[in-house]
C-alpha cells in the first residue's frame, strides 16, 4: 500500500494507507492508552480512552476507529484530551475493584502485609491474579489518577469455576468486550455475549448459566486477551524465563513459548511468528503443562517380566530394546511417538526411526 504522511504531537509520521490513527501512533512509538483495541480484531471504540484531537475534525474522535488520512495533524496529549481520558477511566473504575489502584501503599506493601493505613482496601494489588500484568495499572499511573470520585459498589456475582482451565470473575469485568469479540471474530464459536442493558450489563452465556454449559471450546483465546483479572488461568504462575518451541500435538506446527520457573513448566504462550499467528487450541494452551507434571508419569523404565511390568534401570532397558530391535528387519519395525513428549523429543524419535532403524513407518498419536 502507498504510504501516507501525518503529524502526531508535532512529529512527522509515515504510515501505511488503511491503518487507523491508533495504529499509526503505535507504529511511531507514541503511547495512546486503550483497553479495548486489539490488532487481531475489528476496531471497537468501547473504552473511549484513546480519544485524540485532530485538526479540522469536530469533537474528540477515538483513535482506534478513525482512519488515518494523509496530511492529518493529530494531538494525543493535550490537557482536554487527558481530562476526557481521566473521566472515562474513572467511570470504568466505578464498576471495578480499584482501591488497590489508588492506594498510597501499593508501591511498598508486601504480599502478606496487613493493610493498616487504609482499611477500605479490600481488593489489594498483591492479591489480584493479574498484578503487574493488569492493563489498567499503567493507564491509571499514566493519567495520574490518585483518587476516585465515584464510589464502587462491591460485586456480588459468584465466581464461575466450572471451566477446568480458567476462572470467570465478572466482578472484575470492565465490559471491554474483548472476550466477546474474540469468541466471535477469531474463534467463531459465539459462546458469550453482552447480556442485559445499562448498569445490569454483563458478559453472559445462553441462559446466563455457567460457562461449562455453553458451547465454549476452552481454547483460552479470551483469557489471554482479558486486560484485567476477570478471566485468569487456574494454574497461573509468573515465569522466570521462556523457551521457544513447537506444539507437539498435531501437524499444524503452532509456535509456542514454554514458560519456565525453577525448573518447572508453568504455562504456554502462543508465538505470533508461526502458522497459528498467535492462536492456540485447548490442547496446546492448557494440555501441555497438565501432562508434563502429572503424578501419573513414569519415573523410570518398565521391563516386562514373568510377573508383569517391573521397574528397571536405564542401561538394562536400553540394552534390552536395542537387542530386540536388532533382531528385526527395518521393514518389520514401526515407531509410535507421542504428543505428550516435546516437539524436540519427537524429532529425535523420527531421526532414530529413519536414520538408525532404517524405517519410514513412524506415526504420532496427535489425536489424543
Amino acid at each position: 500500500m502507498d504510504p501516507i504522511n501525518l503529524t502526531i504531537d508535532g512529529r512527522p509520521v509515515t504510515a501505511q494507507k488503511g491503518v487507523t490513527v491508533l495504529q499509526a501512533a503505535q507504529t511511531a512509538g507514541i503511547y495512546v492508552p486503550t483497553l479495548c483495541a486489539d490488532p487481531d480484531m475489528k476496531p471497537y471504540g468501547g473504552c473511549r480512552l484513546c480519544v485524540v484531537e485532530i485538526e479540522k475534525m469536530r469533537g474528540f474522535p477515538v483513535a482506534c476507529t478513525t482512519p488515518a488520512i494523509d496530511g492529518m495533524v493529530i494531538k494525543t496529549d493535550t490537557p482536554m484530551v487527558m481530562e476526557l481520558r481521566r473521566m472515562a477511566m474513572e467511570l470504568i473504575l466505578s464498576d471495578h475493584p480499584s482501591q488497590c489502584l489508588v492506594c498510597d501503599r501499593k508501591e511498598r506493601c508486601g504480599p502478606f502485609d496487613i493493610c493498616l493505613r487504609n482499611v477500605a482496601v479490600t481488593d489489594r494489588c498483591v492479591t489480584c491474579p493479574k498484578n503487574d500484568h493488569c492493563e489498567v495499572q499503567p493507564i491509571v499511573k499514566y493519567l495520574g489518577i490518585t483518587s476516585l470520585p465515584y464510589r464502587h459498589s462491591e460485586g456480588c456475582i459468584p465466581v464461575d469455576e466450572s471451566n477446568p482451565f480458567y476462572y470467570r470473575d465478572l466482578n472484575k469485568c470492565i465490559l471491554c468486550a474483548k472476550c466477546v469479540r474474540t469468541c466471535d471474530e477469531i474463534v467463531g464459536v459465539n459462546a458469550i455475549e453482552i447480556i442485559h442493558r445499562g448498569h445490569d450489563s454483563k458478559i453472559g452465556t445462553l441462559g446466563d448459566r455457567d460457562i461449562i454449559y455453553s458451547n465454549c471450546i476452552s481454547c483460552g483465546e479470551c483469557v489471554v486477551r482479558c486486560p484485567v483479572g476477570a478471566l485468569v488461568p487456574k494454574h497461573m504462575e509468573i515465569p522466570a524465563s521462556e523457551v521457544a518451541s513447537t506444539c507437539p500435538y498435531c501437524g499444524v506446527g503452532c509456535g509456542i513459548y514454554l514458560s519456565v520457573r525453577e525448573g518447572h513448566l508453568t504455562g504456554v504462550r502462543a508465538r505470533r511468528d508461526s502458522p497459528n499467528k498467535g492462536n492456540l487450541c485447548v490442547k496446546g494452551r492448557f494440555g501441555i503443562v497438565e501432562f508434563v507434571h502429572s503424578a501419573d508419569r513414569l519415573k523410570s523404565p518398565l521391563v516386562r517380566r514373568e510377573d508383569g511390568y517391573q521397574s528397571a534401570g536405564w542401561d538394562e532397558a536400553l540394552d534390552l530394546a536395542a537387542n530386540k530391535l536388532k533382531s528385526y528387519k527395518p521393514e518389520q519395525v514401526a515407531v509410535i511417538s507421542s504428543a505428550k513428549c516435546s516437539n524436540e523429543d519427537n524429532y529425535v524419535a523420527q531421526k532414530l526411526a529413519r536414520a538408525v532403524l532404517g524405517t519410514n513407518s513412524i506415526d504420532h498419536c496427535a489425536r489424543v
